[in-house]
């Protein structure tokens, strides 16, 4: 029996949901103008969802108003920086004025993460990561939360998760911990709000290849070898699968589905070898010389 890997999904523009599942909703997304969260705001916005997006740079709204506006779904793009609950309360009131309801569905998607080996990692980087990752995170989650309690409506909110929040993440010491925080902010919400009538599930991307990834980790992917060899589905994912699954934990179909994490990898952080390979430490896998203070 020859090894086939998982089948390739249906094509772009395909979906599981049925059309116009989102018309008239809006929809919230950190960093949807780049990479994966460009990925899952195109899908809702294939659905009829109108969508806001956020983030710091300029650039990014462009790029993610172009991708949505080519869908022919309504955009709002607004700047925002995620660390300062002051300007996440008004890129709500922006995005909410926008459209003229309150944005139901929340993806909590902006992040941000380098590699490092811990011991040559800086304060000021230990904070950004975290701040951004995991503050942003919450103070998104707050503000959209109680905006919906007050309301008394019902609505989803989606984090962008990491598979190293269970196991540990060697070289992103600061990223692994701030999506470990992440995971335990899904669960601990999902709890409180589940009463209101507010979802909040996790989902955790595996390696899904995109134009937009830092320089840092498109370097380490050159230097791996066959990247679909590497993956028990023998292939890499491709982004309207994470998009699917994002729309799929949102949607009425999932109301039932509170405080999970979906990990969307095709098994791959649960692979595991009969034998060890040899341990290279992370300094040397980074190309680094000798630790010097």
């Amino acid at each position: 029996m020859v090894p086939k890997g998982l089948p390739e999904p249906p094509p772009p523009g395909a979906g599981a949901l049925a059309p116009g599942t989102y018309q008239g909703t809006a929809v919230f997304v950190t960093g949807g103008g780049t990479g994966l969260g460009k990925a899952i705001a195109a899908e809702f916005a294939r659905l009829g969802a109108a969508v806001a997006i956020a983030s710091r740079k300029p650039e990014h709204l462009e790029a993610g108003r172009l991708e949505l506006e080519r869908l022919g779904a309504p955009v709002h793009t607004v700047g925002c920086d995620i660390r300062d609950p002051e300007s996440v309360a008004a890129a709500f009131d922006q995005a909410r004025d926008a459209f003229g309801l309150l944005p139901a569905v929340l993806v909590n998607n902006a992040a941000a993460n380098f590699p490092v080996p811990a011991e040559d990692m800086s304060p000021n980087a230990w904070r950004t990561v975290v701040d951004i990752t995991l503050n942003g995170t919450f103070y998104c989650a707050r503000e959209f939360g109680r905006r919906h309690l007050e309301a008394g409506t019902a609505a989803s909110i989606i984090n962008i998760g990491a598979s190293y929040a269970w196991t540990g993440g060697p070289g992103f010491a600061h990223s692994a911990a701030a999506k470990a925080g992440v995971k335990s902010l899904t669960e601990s919400l999902a709890v409180e709000w589940g009463p209101y009538g507010i979802q909040v599930n996790a989902l955790v991307p595996g390696l899904f290849p995109h134009e937009d990834m830092t320089a840092d980790i498109q370097g380490n992917l050159a230097g791996a070898h066959d990247k679909d060899a590497c993956q028990p589905a023998l292939r890499v994912g491709r982004r309207r699968e994470l998009g699917w699954a994002a729309t799929f934990l949102a949607s009425p179909y999932a109301r039932f589905i509170s405080g999970h994490t979906l990990v969307v990898d095709g098994a791959n952080w649960q692979r595991r070898t009969l034998v060890n390979p040899p341990v290279v430490a992370v300094r040397e896998q980074m190309g680094r010389g000798p630790f010097e203070p």
